[in-house]
């Protein structure tokens, strides 16, 4: 059981070092779409749609958040019961 707990503490590190590395990935990509311009045609068919434009760096965030949300919900479900 010592061994499963080590591995699933090993996964949850890696899957924070990936979610670091996918937010320097989303600011580059940010940073080269200010200098290029995005793709005017992908702009047409996003504001056509009438979906909500968020960027991925934003995406992530709104993930973080909500992950931090339950797992404070779960801390405290835990603590009454």
């Amino acid at each position: 059981m010592a061994n499963l707990g080590r591995m699933l503490r090993q996964l949850r590190e890696e899957r924070i070092r990936v979610e670091k590395e996918l937010d320097r990935l989303d600011e580059a990509i940010a940073a080269f779409e200010k200098l290029v311009g995005a793709n005017p045609r992908a702009q047409a068919r996003a504001r056509s749609a009438g979906k909500r434009n968020v960027s991925a760096a934003t995406r992530r965030k709104m993930s973080k958040a909500q992950k931090a949300r339950w797992a404070k919900l779960r801390q405290q479900g835990t603590a009454k019961g």
